[in-house]
């Protein structure tokens, strides 16, 4: 998990050492901002879905279709020496594959928001916040006709906020830190709860951290018609094991072919120490542990930006 956190954080500082040097973030006239505008204000919806069917086929396979929505928007007022940075990202998919039941492939509810004073050319004080949680239940299946209840709406959810400095070049790349940051979390339900799932006390519904906020968020134009974004987000508990450092990257690339058809591709990463997910113990019982969190999802389908 140190290795990968490391190149992840190299990834992230060669790009911004690149966008730096060239003074250059994004060609395209459609994720440019307007410095005369107050605010500025850009997104893109699109709905994904892919299919497969076999018959008769000697080759094998089983039919499948899946979905998936997403809306991502960017809210951003800059006035004087103040800003306010919000970004909005909803994302929900399902798939169906052969004798097994709808399943889900993607739920995020995501808000993040960050004002801004000048202190500096590129420099701010700031203040952050950030929400995350989910539309639906999650299950593991550990067998055929099997499912565990792993997560809901609100089991987890994270509330973090803090002040801090930011080095914001523009709308396009901007890097956070919160040296006071708090994090609570939320987990709703009794049995996830009983569990000590996501961190909190067996029995308790609510977890206190105060710790260390990194935030970093890039976006470009890769080639024509193709952009790219990486968002960053790493967390230190003061309070307990400050060594095991939770993170979360996502890295999401935009491909146009039109107006109205994309395709794309989505990879997301996550580590956190205090989620643990049901292994079996190879004696007939079940363990709970954090392990390193994966999810891709990529397809092509129908897309609007402004």
């Amino acid at each position: 998990m140190k290795k990968l956190l490391i190149c992840l954080l190299l990834l992230c500082a060669q790009l911004a050492k690149a966008q730096i040097k060239k003074k250059v973030l994004v060609d395209t006239s459609k994720v440019k901002t307007d410095s005369s505008k107050i605010w500025n204000i850009h997104g893109i919806n699109s709905l994904l879905i892919s299919e497969s069917s076999f018959s008769n086929w000697v080759a094998g396979g089983n039919n499948a279709l899946a979905g998936n929505v997403l809306f991502n928007y960017d809210f951003n007022y800059a006035k004087e020496k103040w800003s306010w940075d919000n970004k909005v990202i909803l994302a929900y998919g399902i798939s169906k594959q052969a004798d097994n039941d709808w399943r889900k492939t993607d739920d995020r509810i995501i808000l993040n928001s960050l004002l801004g004073y000048k202190a500096a050319k590129y420099w701010l004080y700031t203040f952050f916040l950030n929400f995350q949680t989910q539309f639906a239940p999650g299950y593991d299946y550990p067998d055929v006709g099997d499912r565990i209840l792993i997560s809901k709406p609100f089991a987890p959810a994270y509330l973090s906020f803090g002040p801090g400095f930011a080095y914001k070049r523009s709308d396009n790349f901007r890097i956070n830190f919160s040296p006071l940051a708090s994090r609570f979390t939320f987990v709703s339900d009794d049995f996830l709860s009983d569990l000590g799932s996501f961190g909190v006390d067996p029995g308790q519904n609510l977890r206190y951290e105060l710790g260390a906020y990194l935030d970093l968020y890039y976006r470009a134009e890769l080639l024509k018609n193709m952009e790219f974004e990486n968002i960053l987000k790493l967390y230190s508990n003061y309070l307990e094991k400050p060594q095991n450092v939770d993170f979360d990257y996502t890295f999401n690339l935009f491909m146009k072919v039109n107006k109205f058809v994309s395709a794309n591709f989505g990879l997301q990463l996550i580590y956190d120490d205090d989620s643990r997910l049901p292994f079996d113990d190879g004696a007939g019982g079940t363990v709970y542990r954090p392990k390193l969190q994966f999810r891709q999802v990529f397809g092509a389908g129908l897309s609007y930006r402004f």
